[in-house]
């Protein structure tokens, strides 16, 4: 059959390219043929078409599992969107109703469908394989494979059960197919999937296109900020932004709209007709950019997104690599940054505890090798497709920051030396921590049940700076003196170039790794208590005055201190920017905003001054919902203590949070709490205290007032009177 058939002219015809790209032809050929095929090919490379052109030259119907209802829903547009008739390509998943499943089982019967999508649930339902048993296969294809292996970054169990499956509803030919594979995953799909006699097709893992960069990630506003900046710089151009977690998606999707940025969350909580909206928007650039969990990208055919930034650092490099791979698939610009501290790396390692051992385990290696590669100075290039076991001849990539700003190279011929003798001493049987810890002299309880603290080697490199060892026992990795046992827990073990090296040693330069710290507390105001400007400080102080003095009211009402400390150090110059100041809601930005914002542009005008370009980014209230709450509480009239508890709030701090709504500008009317709990008299005399007091500090206040009244009845009514006087 391969050879009647003329694939190119197949090509033209059915998807308007003139040539194959790669090793796509060979892959066709091969399963037109019968064969078994195993492809490994990188993000772009044109995965699909190695069985979506088969499956329309082929008799029969193909059966493709893939994971995702979303990348079904895409390529079965795509594939109907090219055929003459409807009903080429169906999927079936739990999304369809009954009418629907009969209407496809329908296509399929009559010949008409020739690939057929099932998510892997689906293919092992009894009712599908008793169906599919009446139906010609032309073969089974099984896209994103690399879901079958627990070293795999996405492991699904039901892809474990496929094999069963396909035996179950008739034999034909297997395609697996995945972007990402170690060797270790390679085998492990090989063997899950029964195709031991497959032919291989490994394409490059190299996409020289593609910019890596590790940022520091200090705290969230300063990489909110960071993001935000970075997108301005590339206005108008698609990118993705991954989060570990739905609410992060959700926080920085709300971020990025109130800068005027057009982005949108996507994460499986969402509803199936708001991800698919999401998704054609993005496709039909409606929208720029996608804040999303790592759900999103699979089998999405955009050619043109430009960049993709990881806000938390991925569990795994297969699952990084995947992910920066849906930039520049057009060969394009793709410039993929990833944010790095160690609490993300902690964090990750505590979302294993209570997992099997064994999958602990694995889980643990992997963000090893991730630290390692956020970490070390090396070309990012060289990592990763070391990783991969691809080797990357050059020294310096030019497209990663590491090799734009290279760092100094020391002589590192003893220090490797100190690690391979460890490493044979400890009879190439540890891993790379358990090696350091020999090296550096640590005598842990496990290096004292070996008796390994006996040994002659033990603390051979105790005086060496300790944070030497890791860039020298990842660079000798690279290098290839060392390598990583898998199969086997990671353990180090010393390779023939390794020996050699111990014989007769010469030079070997290394690169120290980069260092970083714990990310930042979020919980610092924004400027404590400091003043930028003094002068501009003393301007606001003075016009704050004056217009107290015309509306007869404290100058307290109008801005707190804090308020005029941030406008001198932030200089906000119209009325969005001012609601970036701490204590100015909408309301209150409204209302006084207009003579502060312009005093302080004048200011910055005559003075020549260079606002910060902080400014210009729009936060969103982290707590906003719940304020929303106890405002509509409080609308409704509900007694104060009820909506603590219904908040799950001390008393205390309700008023904290009431009082921040008064401050920021919003109106609270808490008449009906304060008439039917205190006396109108002492209220009364709360009242008038605050409309002559210069302060609204509530010391001051109980001591003005003698103690006669409690400190909760004062901060009740400083409530009220902020809110009918300033709001």
């Amino acid at each position: 059959m391969t050879k009647e058939v003329n694939l190119t002219e197949k090509l033209k015809h059915y998807f308007g390219f003139d040539k194959f790209k790669g090793d796509q032809e060979s892959i066709i050929r091969n399963l037109l043929a019968g064969r078994d095929t195993f492809v490994l090919m990188p993000t772009g490379g044109g995965k699909s078409l190695c069985y979506q052109l088969p499956s329309l030259i082929m008799d029969g119907t193909a059966i493709v599992v893939s994971p995702l209802i979303a990348l079904m829903k895409n390529q079965v547009d795509v594939i109907n969107g090219i055929s003459e008739e409807d009903g080429v390509a169906h999927y079936l998943n739990s999304s369809l109703k009954k009418a629907e499943i009969d209407n496809v089982r329908a296509d399929i019967l009559s010949g008409r469908t020739k690939l057929l999508y099932v998510a892997p649930e689906s293919l092992n339902k009894e009712e599908n394989m008793e169906f599919l048993k009446s139906v010609k296969i032309s073969f089974y294809a099984i896209d994103e494979a690399h879901c079958i292996s627990e070293w795999g970054h996405d492991f699904r169990p039901e892809y474990r059960k496929i094999r069963h499956a396909i035996e179950t509803i008739g034999l034909a030919p297997v395609i697996a197919l995945t972007a990402t594979a170690t060797d270790k995953v390679r085998t492990d799909i090989i063997r899950s999937l029964g195709i031991e006699d497959c032919a291989e097709f490994k394409s490059s893992f190299n996409r020289p296109n593609l910019y890596y960069e590790v940022r520091p990630k200090k705290n969230d506003d300063d990489t909110n900020k960071q993001i935000i900046k970075f997108i301005k710089q590339h206005a108008g151009k698609s990118g993705i932004i991954y989060c570990l977690s739905r609410k992060k998606v959700e926080e920085l999707a709300a971020i990025l709209q109130a800068n005027d940025i057009k982005a949108a969350p996507y994460h499986a909580g969402l509803d199936s007709e708001t991800r698919s909206k999401t998704q054609d928007d993005f496709l039909m650039e409606e929208i720029d950019v996608i804040v999303a969990t790592i759900a999103f990208g699979m089998g999405i055919d955009k050619p043109d997104v430009r960049f993709v930034i990881h806000y938390d650092i991925p569990k795994s490099l297969e699952g990084y690599y995947q992910e920066t791979g849906r930039a520049g698939r057009d060969g394009e610009e793709g410039i993929c940054v990833v944010f790095y501290s160690k609490n993300d790396l902690k964090k990750l390692e505590k979302f294993m505890e209570g997992k099997p051992v064994a999958e602990q385990d694995i889980g643990r290696q992997l963000l090893q090798e991730t630290e390692a590669y956020a970490e070390s100075s090396v070309c990012r290039r060289k990592m990763l497709l070391h990783y991969f076991g691809e080797e990357y001849a050059k020294c310096n990539c030019g497209m990663c920051d590491n090799c734009l700003h290279p760092k100094t190279k020391i002589e590192g011929k003893d220090y490797l030396l100190t690690i391979l003798k460890a490493v044979k001493e400890l009879k190439e049987n540890f891993r790379q921590e358990y090696v350091i810890d020999f090296v550096k002299g640590r005598a842990t309880d496990d290096q004292k049940d070996h008796k390994h603290d006996e040994l002659d080697d033990f603390g051979a490199g105790e005086d060496e700076d300790p944070k030497i060892w890791n860039p020298v026992v990842r660079q000798a990795l690279l290098a290839g003196y060392l390598k990583k046992d898998v199969d086997n827990y990671g353990l180090l073990k010393l390779t023939a170039a390794g020996k050699r090296f111990m014989k007769s040693p010469e030079s070997f330069m290394i690169v120290m790794d980069t260092e970083f710290k714990d990310e930042e507390s979020d919980e610092e105001p924004m400027s404590g208590t400091a003043v930028l400007d003094p002068t501009l400080f003393s301007m606001l102080k003075s016009l704050r005055k004056k217009v107290a003095h015309k509306l007869d009211i404290p100058p307290y009402v109008i801005f707190q201190d804090v308020s005029l400390e941030q406008m001198a150090m932030m200089y906000p110059v119209n009325e969005q920017e001012l609601q970036n100041i701490q204590g100015v809601g909408a309301g209150k930005a409204k209302r006084y905003g207009r003579e502060f914002y312009e005093l302080i542009k004048s200011y910055c005008e005559e003075n020549n001054i260079e606002r910060p370009e902080e400014l210009r980014v729009r936060t969103v209230a982290k707590k906003s919902m719940q304020k929303v709450k106890i405002i509509q509480s409080i609308d409704r009239q509900l007694p104060l203590d009820d909506i603590a508890s219904a908040e799950g709030l001390d008393f205390d701090d309700l008023l904290y949070k009431v009082e921040e709504i008064v401050y920021s500008g919003t109106k609270l009317n808490i008449d009906y709490f304060l008439e039917d709990v205190y006396d109108e008299d002492q209220i009364d005399d709360v009242y008038d205290y605050f409309m002559s007091s210069e302060t609204d500090d509530i010391e001051a206040a109980m001591e003005d007032l003698d103690g006669e009244y409690s400190e909760e009845l004062i901060r009740l009514v400083r409530i009220k009177f902020l809110s009918e006087m300033a709001n």
